[in-house]
């Protein structure tokens, strides 16, 4: 009853819709004018390096092949000995990275160390550190106060000299990171204007780094709204790395209702003191399974409040009780306090990676993975394959939309797709059933893309003369003679230029 008076329930990471905010390597923010840029010669910020970056744009939609070449540019900083500091998405997919500084034309190849997709932050080195051994390192600094000035420096617009410019810190939150499209993490908003090539760039105040330049809202939004990625998301992940690999962000992986109303205080027994917050559903094999369920009020994670609106109060601000699980690794305890029909309760859990979160999300430097037989190509269901094929299926979508929500990756933890059909005599008129999710093959269930190399190789006993696949919501299972198949496979595969006729992952 309480439940259904409630808006609806807040998840962690919340999986917010944000087509309107871009990477600032591809913000069409208005230009900077020349009241805001100054030019810097040289000196003060040598550590702060132009990056030049050549990339290779998986192609989904022909996965056995290599993919589409392109190219970018960012600014990064030093931070140590040969170690530049720069966003995630200036780097991602590259096959070369040049590196040069305002004082010095030359280009120094470099390369990737450690990057974070979840937090879109990289870690790259010089491959001849000796240019750089002088070079002044930038040092970090704090959380910087409402309503106080910062510089963010950087290459914007593909200027090959530095730029500064000056704004306001306007807001603290708890925001999405455009880069991998599912993850949100502490973020300043600040009014100094960031445009094309600031995107990894430091943002200083009183000499020191307060945050890293990395997106922002275009012009038909809103004007001169850029963000940062603020100092304690910059020393997780520096310490995170420290043990030579990145272990991604943890998740409690629970969702929650603020609990405002008297009414419904009064029926979870909660005392009028403004704290506590409604767990609205756990999700199956997240860490809090077991321990936390729908239903549970809760009152502490660690030794901090959880305010009835989910905030809590750190280094005396208010954040997003995410937080306290933001700045924990994997394998770390969290120690949690609840109410259960009114019982005051503890637990605690031992925080991990959620794999349906990152599913979610847009993938990075990796081959796309793919299986053709006799011409029907299968992939894998992901953000980045929904988004190049323009998936439009309605089972598929629903499949993606409610992946989370209604627990779907439970009975599929990774949904195959027969993207398309290569058009053959073998495969005649199989078009219509393009962009369907495989349901079974020969008998076998579909779960993830090994299944369909194991099932295409085992005929099914009752029909060993044919393969038979069954697509999720089609009246009509596909079936091909076994026979033909196998010999029209070859034919296909070089009619359409594919040396190998599957990719399953490392």
């Amino acid at each position: 009853m309480v439940a259904n008076a409630m808006p609806a329930p807040r998840t962690l990471p919340r999986l917010l819709t944000a087509a309107y905010l871009w990477l600032a390597l591809a913000l069409s923010l208005p230009a900077q004018t020349a009241s805001q840029a100054i030019d810097v010669g040289s000196g003060e910020w040598d550590g702060v390096v132009n990056i030049d970056v050549s990339v290779l744009v998986p192609n989904f939609r022909e996965p056995w092949n290599s993919g589409q070449p392109s190219g970018g540019r960012g600014t990064g900083f030093l931070i140590g000995p040969n170690r530049f500091l720069t966003n995630a998405h200036v780097v991602s997919n590259a096959t070369r990275i040049l590196i040069r500084t305002s004082n010095d034309p030359r280009p120094h190849p470099a390369r990737i160390l450690h990057i974070a997709h979840d937090c879109d932050l990289a870690l790259i080195e010089a491959e001849n550190p000796a240019p750089f051994a002088k070079v002044r390192q930038l040092k970090l600094g704090n959380i910087p106060r409402l309503n106080t000035e910062v510089i963010a420096i950087g290459y914007p617009i593909g200027g090959e000299r530095i730029s500064v410019t000056r704004g306001v810190v306007s807001r603290i939150d708890f925001n999405l990171y455009s880069h991998s499209g599912v993850d949100s993490h502490l973020s300043i908003q600040v009014d100094a204007a960031i445009n094309p090539g600031n995107s990894g760039g430091p943002v200083l105040q009183d000499g020191r780094v307060v945050g890293v330049a990395f997106q922002g809202y275009s012009g038909r939004v809103a004007q001169n709204v850029g963000y940062m990625i603020p100092v304690p998301v910059i020393e997780r992940f520096l310490q995170d790395i420290e043990d030579g690999r990145y272990d991604h962000y943890v998740e409690l992986a629970i969702s929650d209702f603020a609990i405002e109303n008297p009414a419904q205080k009064k029926a979870l027994k909660l005392p009028d003191d403004d704290v506590g917050v409604l767990v609205a559903s756990v999700e199956p094999k997240g860490c809090a399974e077991g321990v936390l369920k729908a239903g549970d009020v809760l009152l502490k994670l660690d030794d901090n409040a959880v305010l009835n609106n989910g905030l809590i109060r750190i280094g005396g601000e208010l954040m997003d009780m995410s937080e306290v699980v933001e700045r924990k690794f994997a394998g770390d305890k969290l120690r949690l306090e609840f109410l259960r029909d009114g019982k005051p309760m503890k637990a605690e859990v031992t925080l991990e990676r959620f794999e349906p979160y990152v599913r979610m999300g847009e993938q990075y430097n990796k081959r796309p993975r793919y299986l053709v037989h006799a011409g029907l190509v299968f992939q894998p269901m992901d953000r980045n394959l929904m988004d190049a094929l323009q998936i439009r299926d309605a089972a598929a979508t629903h499949l993606f939309d409610n992946y989370l929500t209604e627990h779907l990756y439970l009975k599929r933890p990774e949904p195959v797709v027969l993207t398309q059909v290569l058009a053959d005599e073998i495969n005649a008129y199989f078009g219509p059933y393009e962009q369907s999710v495989v349901e079974s093959i020969n008998g076998k269930p579909i779960r993830q893309l090994s299944d369909v190399a194991a099932a295409l190789d085992k005929p099914d006993p009752k029909h060993p003369d044919f393969t038979v696949i069954k697509l999720l919501e089609k009246g009509r299972p596909l079936v091909l003679k076994r026979q033909l198949a196998a010999q029209a496979h070859p034919h296909i595969l070089k009619t359409y230029g594919i040396e190998q006729d599957r990719f399953l992952g490392h």
